[in-house]
């Protein structure tokens, strides 16, 4: 709700295009939320069972969640040099992202749960942490790389959820996957033009990038049509699949 209230204040002019306060190395996330490595998370089956369906939803409120903050600190971090523009994409992606996570955090309810009632990882902020020096790192490797990744696995995820008989939860992961096509089209976009000013090939830009900044691995099988759509190279993450 704090999120969509800013959003709607920024649309209505009531916020100046000024960044004179240093954005933090951390969101304040709530101190009930226990936080793992990676490596450390419990493994979550494959079945159908209450326990694997609660830690899918709850994984998916965590994705959702980082999120914001994802969309909040690149509009915060870089928008004073990347313009009014960038600002405003970034700030209506994480209008959605707060959508999405309300979303999830009903369904979780629904479930008998709340989001922190179960473990999360880290690593989504880790790649934001890595990044937080060089808007073009950031750009090559969240929208491009981390939010691109959610294109490939969810049309199979609105399947098995489907298949398990939950077509509200379907309903729900089509709309995420809907809106999380353009958001990886306003990373995309605003790489290219920071490659275009820049005078690098913006493919050749991305795979370096990527190469020096992401610790983990650009992986099929990709759902081609839908990075399409979002305007990414298939022969720049052909080449580091």
């Amino acid at each position: 709700m704090a999120t969509r209230a800013l959003v709607r204040r920024w649309r209505k002019g009531e916020l100046a295009h000024a960044f004179s306060v240093t954005m933090p190395d951390r969101p304040a996330w709530p101190d009930y939320l226990e936080l793992r490595p990676p490596g450390q998370m419990p493994k979550r089956g494959k079945g159908g069972s209450d326990r694997n369906r609660q830690a899918l939803w709850h994984s998916l409120a965590h994705i959702e969640f980082v999120a914001i903050d994802l969309a909040l600190d690149m509009a915060g971090r870089f928008g004073g040099a990347m313009g009014r523009a960038f600002v405003g994409d970034f700030l209506s992606v994480a209008a959605d992202e707060a959508l999405h996570f309300a979303l999830v955090d009903r369904k979780l309810h629904s479930m008998g749960l709340r989001y922190g009632d179960l473990p999360a990882h880290d690593g989504l902020w880790a790649s934001a942490q890595a990044t937080a020096h060089d808007v073009a790192a950031r750009l090559a490797v969240v929208p491009m790389v981390l939010e691109a990744r959610g294109l490939d696995v969810t049309p199979a995820m609105i399947e098995r959820v489907r298949a398990q008989g939950d077509e509200h939860g379907s309903r729900i992961l089509e709309r995420i996957l809907d809106d999380e096509i353009r958001h990886v089209a306003v990373g995309a976009r605003h790489f290219k033009d920071w490659c275009h000013k820049a005078a690098v090939p913006t493919d050749s830009a991305w795979i370096s990038l990527v190469k020096e900044h992401f610790a983990g691995v650009v992986k099929p099988p990709f759902n081609d049509s839908a990075r399409l759509a979002a305007g990414l190279s298939r022969t720049a993450y052909g080449a580091l699949a």
